[in-house]
Parts: structure tokens; C-alpha cells; sequence
């Protein structure tokens, strides 16, 4: 969200926030999670595999705990391989990278991302990441709000479906724009 468009959308609320203060908190915490959910490294929070065919996931926050709000994955053993180049019409997407090396592509930027970096996708702009080093990739990413990308993972994360169906990624609120990224 642009600062101005957050300040436009501050300003506004701020007279109903004094007005009506107990609808508002209650609406901030209206989730359906009620303690603390504790997911061990390298662990899914379900117990279950996923493959994509180019890396592992594991579930790290599902859709119901977080209201809708947030998902989050852990990517691992991501080399060279990655999805083919898309955007989410109503997500962003954010990159955190653990280990190894990503090559991604934000818009019109390539950015090469080593440990401790991230980057954010906005909604509506074309992306796409591949694994970058001499060492598997290791990285979170989260989806806000999470939209169907949870049950994208579910219906997909087997590594048999072709992930160049443009009729795949429609139903589930995205667009393919492109090929994966090819290291040059």
C-alpha cells in the first residue's frame, strides 16, 4: 500500500475508531487462532509432503489459523528451478532467503538474493524466482491475504501437473505471463 493511500485510509477510519473503539478491536480479533502453534524446523505444520518437481515445501501457517489472513511456506532444496512467471491479482508475496542463492525477477528488476535478504512481489506484478547457487535454496515465503494459495499448494505440490497451464494458475487468482527464469 502506498503511504499516501495508507494515510488517506488512517485518516478516514480514525473518526470511527473513537466513535465505535470496541467494534473495531473486536473486528482486529476476530481469527480463528487461539494459542500459540509451535511448527519444529523442517516440519510441516499437517505432517504431510509436498514436491513442486524443482524443491520441497512444508506448510509453515495455515489459512484457518490466520482468518485468511496469512501463508506461509518453507521452500526447500529449491536448485535450478523455479515457477514460470506470474502475478497474483490479489496477493502479495514475500521472500525470505535462508539459504543459498535465488535469482528472482520483480517487474522489470533481477535481483540476486543470498541469506537474510528479502523482497516483496506486489500484487498484480509479474514475478519468478530459480535457485541461483552451487547449494540448495532454502527460503520462506509468505502470502498476504492468503487468498487460494493454500489450496493451490494442496491441489499442485505432488509434481504432476504441468505448472504452464494458464487455466491452472485463473483458478486460483493468479495469471501466467511467462516462462521460469533460465540462469544467464
Amino acid at each position: 500500500m502506498k503511504r499516501r493511500n495508507f494515510l488517506k485510509s488512517a485518516a478516514s477510519t480514525f473518526p470511527l475508531a473513537l466513535t465505535q473503539p470496541f467494534a473495531l478491536a473486536a473486528a482486529a480479533t476476530d481469527t480463528p487462532l487461539k494459542e500459540a502453534h509451535m511448527v519444529p524446523a523442517g516440519q510441516d505444520i499437517f505432517g504431510e509432503n509436498r514436491t513442486l518437481g524443482f524443491s520441497s515445501i512444508s506448510f509453515k501457517t495455515s489459512t484457518q489459523e490466520t482468518g485468511g489472513n496469512l501463508f506461509i511456506i518453507e521452500h526447500n532444496n529449491l536448485l535450478a528451478g523455479g515457477p514460470s512467471l506470474h502475478l497474483h491479482l490479489a496477493q502479495d508475496e514475500w521472500f525470505y532467503i535462508m539459504e543459498g542463492e535465488v535469482l528472482f525477477q520483480v517487474g522489470e528488476k533481477r535481483l540476486r538474493l543470498k541469506p537474510g535478504d528479502s523482497v516483496l512481489a506486489p500484487r498484480k506484478v509479474p514475478h519468478a524466482f530459480i535457485g541461483a547457487g552451487t547449494t540448495p535454496a532454502k527460503m520462506l515465503i509468505a502470502f498476504t491475504p492468503a487468498g487460494k494459495m493454500e489450496q493451490f499448494f494442496r491441489d499442485t505440490a505432488h509434481g504432476k501437473v504441468d505448472l504452464m497451464d494458464a487455466a491452472l494458475f485463473r483458478k486460483y487468482d493468479m495469471e501466467l505471463v511467462g516462462p521460469p527464469l533460465k540462469l544467464t
